[in-house]
């Protein structure tokens, strides 16, 4: 694993279900940008911090997972939105804490203010910071906050 004086100045961009249909989806709620608008936003950002990004997006939890689990060695931190496997998966709690990086939780809407069932989150217990609410600006919230707490 990397240490802090040996880490990459990569940072993994990690995108659950669903994400994919950013902008066309629940618009009234998840906003009208794209998953492809957040990346360019996020690779000029990253950017001007010092840092590439690489970023993925799939349906399938084990990808998630694998994704995760190559960041391990490949990245300084993790920007992760697990989207709905926010709330089910013990999976993605387990890769992130064996991933032993910083990671930032993202979600675009608040789930504290939606259904009961989206209180609860598997991986805030893994989470350096959890940014929700803030729409694709959570994203830029996060690189900021990461870029910053890696030093």
């Amino acid at each position: 694993m990397a240490t802090p004086q040996t880490a990459p100045r990569r940072i993994s961009v990690i995108n659950g279900p669903n994400l994919n249909l950013l902008g066309v989806r629940k618009p009234e709620i998840y906003g009208r940008t794209t998953l492809a608008d957040i990346e360019a936003t996020l690779r000029a950002q990253a950017a001007e911090l010092g840092y590439e990004i690489t970023f993925m997006q799939s349906n399938h939890e084990g990808d998630l997972i694998d994704a995760i689990q190559a960041a391990r060695t490949a990245s300084a931190g993790i920007i992760i939105n697990p989207a709905a496997y926010t709330h089910t998966s013990v999976a993605l709690h387990d890769a992130l804490e064996a991933a032993e990086l910083p990671v930032v939780e993202v979600h675009l809407s608040n789930v504290h203010q939606r259904e009961p069932f989206r209180h609860h989150s598997y991986v805030s217990p893994q989470a350096t910071a959890v940014i929700a609410g803030a729409g694709a600006q959570g994203y830029e919230l996060a690189l900021a906050f990461l870029a910053r707490h890696l030093g």
